[in-house]
């Protein structure tokens, strides 16, 4: 569902994304794994349309996002790292907007995205706080909604810059049991650093650093190139380039 081609993309003289290519399909949770300033949100808002490479191709759903950019926005769903949201609303009344914004208000009358809103609320744990002021909220109830607002037009492809970022022990894991509860219908990209979330939700893992690939396989495969097993050992090793005792990066 989504392809990318030698993907260039330059800041002045800073090379944040260096000739990046890999392919994401329907059913996959792929983990986009690197260290601070690698290029995970650059190379995640260039699959959402939000800014454009220097050079190379992106390909979702098999339109060229050249030439169908907007098409290719319709049908993902986007949480950027520290989503913003108008505060000033309440959850029931931002989620409508949202609803607003993706067309949902030409297709379906009042009454059906209403109905959406309550099942999307159920389904990320919003129901107690549907009428609440979204200042007002935890960050873990806020997390919630940016994830609702990119689930309420019911999208193919889901597109989460550090879903789980901030959120205590609890928050996480609700966040990433509803990673799974979705994924077996959908094309889900998740930028982290965290290497337990690999682990807890990704059916494939993907390195990059300074822009550049590093390694592509499943998570059982990224473990297995340490003989302790420690996935930090062998991410240490790959984003640094330093030689630690018992993993293999052949």
């Amino acid at each position: 569902m989504i392809e990318i081609n030698a993907l260039y993309k330059s800041f002045g003289h800073l090379l944040a994304v260096n000739n990046l290519e890999f392919k994401v399909d329907k059913g996959e949770v792929l983990g986009l794994l690197g260290p601070n300033g690698a290029g995970k949100s650059t190379t995640m808002r260039m699959i959402t349309g939000l800014i454009n490479p220097d050079s190379g191709s992106i390909f979702v759903n098999g339109l060229d996002m050249r030439n169908s950019p907007r098409e290719i926005k319709s049908i993902i769903g986007y949480v950027p790292e520290n989503a913003p949201s108008y505060g000033e609303m309440s959850v029931r009344e931002f989620l409508h907007f949202c609803a607003e914004v993706r067309g949902m208000g030409i297709t379906k009358a009042k009454n059906e995205i209403a109905e959406k809103i309550e099942k999307i609320a159920e389904s990320c744990s919003l129901q107690l706080v549907l009428d609440q002021i979204i200042e007002t909220l935890s960050k873990g109830y806020r997390r919630r909604v940016s994830l609702a607002q990119a689930l309420i037009h019911d999208p193919p492809i889901l597109i989460l810059d550090e879903p789980t970022d901030g959120l205590d022990p609890n928050q996480k894991h609700e966040i990433r049991t509803l990673i799974k509860k979705i994924a077996s219908d959908k094309c889900i990209i998740i930028s982290t650093h965290i290497l337990e979330e690999v682990e807890a939700v990704c059916s494939r893992v993907i390195i990059i650093s300074l822009g550049k690939l590093l390694f592509n396989g499943t998570p059982t495969e990224f473990r297995n190139k340490s003989a302790t097993g420690r996935m930090d050992d062998v991410f240490r090793a790959i984003t640094t380039e330093e030689v630690v005792e018992g993993v293999n990066l052949l």
